[in-house]
């Protein structure tokens, strides 16, 4: 059997839907697993040893651009390759009309995607030929895509013990080593502080406060501080300035690069970002936040992870935009954050 997983983006999202291929290989001997996904998210599934093919699309270009010549050579050639490969059945996991298309180009007669109640484009329904209800305890967005995937092999996905992977090259775990090699001999925390939403972020007085309480409590840490753009080095350089010593700017990573680092740290604190969720599949302890965002729906699951809340009366909102937002930012308090933290620090391994 040869079947085509749709997930594209984004970054979190595509993290949470890595326990698919981990369920498909149990579910089905010998299967052939091939996945579409967006070119800037490639590096996540790269060199997956549970996967036979990676297609890769550049679907924000299309959209820009959707009558270039080069949109039409790209999207044909897409379509003769996934044609050619013949598969028996297409995983939507995506939900919008870009995936739907995409799907569709596939030529497989046999495609299954969500109910419209459950999609981020209704339009999306329009292009599958099967539509999966989701029961009430599917409420983990990685539990949607299980269930998903799992309704053709009628094996429950609750009774397997599943696992994520992110493989990362030689060079880039030495890199990883590399720079903790230049830390002291304490624990070393990482804080995500950048998120895609105005909504997921927390202020800097909040970050530099609990940067300054955790190296209170561990004199001997070190904090490592990410950024993916300008905007957000510019704002985590502001913090470490105000935490002071024990804290630094890292390098801009490649994904790999940074999931290196990532399986190498010992703690990593942030919002719903995507590279919170990444060092949460890695293995790494996490203690997140969630305002616009559902914690029970999307947050790291375990005893290794830390979720919090917050109590505002309109979280959960999924508004990117808010004129609540600095209000909202200050429900998540530094208290509880640190008190995550030194309860994952206080737990064996």
């Amino acid at each position: 059997m040869r079947v085509l997983v749709i997930k594209g983006s984004d970054l979190g999202d595509l993290v949470c839907a890595l326990p698919v291929l981990d369920y498909l290989k149990q579910a089905s001997s010998g299967i052939e697993i091939d996945w579409i996904v967006e070119e800037p998210l490639r590096q996540i599934l790269e060199g997956n040893p549970l996967l036979s093919a990676l297609h890769t699309v550049r679907t924000k270009a299309w959209r820009e651009s959707p009558f270039a010549a080069g949109t039409r050579q790209e999207l044909a050639a897409l379509r003769e390759t996934l044609r050619e490969r013949s598969y028996d059945l297409v995983f939507d996991l995506q939900g919008d009309l870009k995936s739907g298309v995409i799907g569709k180009l596939s030529g497989s007669a046999d495609r299954i995607g969500f109910e419209k109640c459950d999609l981020q484009a209704s339009v999306n329904a329009m292009f599958t030929t099967r539509r999966i209800p989701m029961r009430r305890q599917d409420y983990h967005v990685t539990d949607r895509y299980l269930r998903l995937v799992s309704v053709p092999f009628a094996r429950n996905f609750r009774e397997m013990q599943l696992a994520s992977a992110v493989q990362t090259s030689p060079e880039d775990d030495s890199n990883a080593e590399a720079l903790l090699a230049t830390l002291s001999d304490g624990l070393v925390f990482l804080f995500q502080c950048g998120a895609s939403w105005q909504t997921k972020l927390w202020s800097d007085e909040s970050w530099t406060a609990l940067g300054r309480a955790v190296l209170e409590s561990f004199p001997e840490a070190s904090i490592l501080f990410p950024w993916s753009d300008p905007a957000e080095k510019e704002a985590v350089t502001g913090i470490t300035a105000g935490i002071g010593r024990g804290a630094r700017v890292i390098e801009r990573y490649t994904l790999k690069g940074l999931a290196a680092l990532l399986k190498k740290v010992d703690l990593v604190v942030g919002g719903d970002a995507g590279p919170l969720h990444l060092a949460a599949a890695v293995g790494t302890p996490t203690v997140s936040f969630y305002r616009a965002s559902d914690a029970r729906r999307s947050g790291p699951r375990g005893e290794r992870h830390v979720v919090i809340q917050s109590p505002m009366h309109c979280a959960r909102c999924l508004r990117n935009r808010c004129d609540k937002d600095l209000q909202c930012r200050d429900t998540v308090k530094v208290e509880s954050v640190l008190a995550g933290v030194e309860k994952l620090l206080a737990c064996p391994s």
